[in-house]
């Protein structure tokens, strides 16, 4: 015997798979979207660590330059030698 489903099932079934459908694709947009988000904090977060770690180092190095550099004076003759003095064989 072949059951014969009224107008209204038909419309009431069309529509229930329709809203399932939606709400499946919206879950899977969301999804991908939420992921998107987190990658892109992620990466934000560590380029600033990095900006951050490049800022300490180069300020350690700074620090560290700024103690040696009087000390390599003290080393260096009070002015340019004279051009005289300087001869390819005493250049070496």
């Amino acid at each position: 015997m072949k059951e014969q489903l009224s107008k209204t099932e038909i419309g009431k079934d069309v529509l229930q798979e329709s809203v399932e459908a939606v709400a499946t694709t919206v879950g899977q947009v969301t999804s991908i979207i939420t992921t998107a988000v987190k990658d892109v904090a992620s990466a934000i977060g560590g380029l600033a660590t990095d900006v951050f770690e490049i800022a300490d180092g180069a300020r350690k190095a700074n620090e560290d330059f700024d103690g040696d550099f009087d000390d390599d004076f003290d080393d260096v003759a009070d002015g340019p030698a004279d051009s005289a003095d300087v001869t390819p064989d005493k250049a070496e």
